[in-house]
């Protein structure tokens, strides 16, 4: 038995609903009609409601308001409406664990997810999965608290930015909280590409592949863990991702997003 194999025999995965296994099954480029999606999300009125909610807020600027999912669908966009259901839904399976604050946990989460939406759509990579990848990135943590409250409490000390973390996760652990992630997502079937950039998150410039989405959501994670961030804080991030990328610097300084505008589904 490998050691994240060992692992996952400590923990117990919050259970996910079969709306939620659904909407996954169509993240990997499957077909569904836009009143497949709609009567998936009915069924869950809570999610519902709140996709509703959200595509009436300031973060869409909607030109009108909307009552019906088919009308958000229709203005938001499917692809869009799926992935904001799948994390509303992920985030209320998991409850709080002792020793993380839920509220900056999740705004970490949205956070990480912005940006790598912001980012991927530079580099024309579907921006509703980098969101999705980025949101779930953290979620291995939350597994951490639960098998290891412990090791959390030396893992969580300060500074506690990204790649400090991941660094004292490696030595403690021997795995990363993506790698832990990566190994749920691939239990929820997930697809591979996410599945792999989770995988890779914390060192994509690793010998074994490069994964795009990795690096993207590796940079979105620093930028999520660094206090007000903003344009300033591009020359920070590794440069050698960012040329693997081919992202410009100048043009993340002048299109650096304001993180208050994200959009938040916990």
């Amino acid at each position: 038995m490998s050691d994240i194999e060992s692992f996952f025999a400590s923990v117990r995965l919050p259970s996910i609903s079969h709306v939620t296994q659904a909407l996954i099954q169509t993240l990997d480029g499957k077909q569904a009609s836009t009143d497949a999606i709609c009567a998936l999300i009915a069924r869950e009125p809570a999610i519902a409601a709140r996709l509703l909610k959200l595509a009436n807020s300031s973060q869409f600027g909607l030109p009108q308001g909307v009552g019906l999912l088919e009308d958000a669908v229709a203005l938001v966009g499917q692809d869009r409406v799926r992935t904001l259901a799948v994390g509303a839904s992920l985030s209320d399976s998991f409850n709080a664990f002792p020793g993380i604050d839920r509220h900056t946990f999740w705004k970490s989460a949205m956070d990480c997810a912005g940006y790598a939406q912001w980012l991927a759509q530079r580099l024309g990579i579907h921006g509703h999965i980098a969101w999705l990848t980025g949101m779930l990135l953290h979620l291995g943590q939350l597994l951490i608290a639960q098998a290891q409250p412990e090791v959390l409490q030396t893992i969580a000390q300060l500074p506690a930015i990204p790649g400090v973390r991941w660094q004292r996760e490696q030595s403690l652990m021997g795995f990363s909280e993506g790698q832990i992630t990566a190994e749920m997502a691939r239990r929820w079937n997930f697809p591979p590409q996410m599945v792999q950039a989770l995988q890779r998150a914390a060192d994509p410039m690793a010998e074994q592949g490069f994964s795009r989405l990795g690096a993207i959501v590796h940079l979105a994670a620093l930028l999520a863990g660094t206090p007000d961030a903003g344009p300033h804080s591009v020359k920070d991030l590794p440069l050698d991702v960012l040329a693997r990328l081919g992202l410009d610097p100048q043009w993340m300084r002048n299109t650096f997003p304001d993180r208050q505008k994200f959009v938040n589904v916990s």
